[in-house]
C-alpha cells in the first residue's frame, strides 16, 4: 500500500507503475475494503498474509498491483522494494527497504 498525497487515502501500489509514487510501498493491507471505507496497514512487524511463502526469503512489491513475490519475479524495468523476509511458512516480517533504483 502506498498514501495518496492527492487523495489522503491508501491505494494498492505497483512496482512497474509510472508514477514514482505508486512505487513506493509503506506497509502491507491488513483487511480488504471497498471504497472509502477504512482499512488497516502494517508498515513494520509481523504479518500473517494467509499465502504460504517460504521463510527465510524476501519477498518484493509485484507487478501486479497490490501484490508481493519474490526477488525472482522482479524484472527489468521494475523499482525493487523489499516488503520484507518470511519468518515462517505464513508470517511476513515486514520491513520496507526502497532504494528508488530501476533494475536493469
Amino acid at each position: 500500500m502506498y498514501l495518496d498525497s492527492t487523495t489522503g487515502k491508501w491505494a494498492l501500489a505497483d512496482t512497474d507503475s509510472a508514477t514514482a509514487a505508486v512505487r513506493g510501498a509503506h506497509g502491507v493491507a491488513l483487511n480488504g475494503a471497498v471504497l472509502n471505507q477504512p482499512i488497516a496497514v502494517c508498515t513494520a512487524g509481523p504479518v500473517t498474509i494467509g499465502a504460504t511463502i517460504e521463510a527465510g526469503t524476501a519477498y518484493y512489491l509485484s507487478g501486479t498491483a497490490g501484490g508481493i513475490c519474490p526477488v525472482a519475479d522482479v524484472a527489468a524495468g521494475d523499482y525493487p522494494l523489499i516488503i520484507g523476509m518470511g519468518s515462517s511458512t505464513t508470517v511476513l516480517q515486514v520491513g520496507i527497504v526502497y532504494p528508488g533504483v530501476v533494475k536493469v
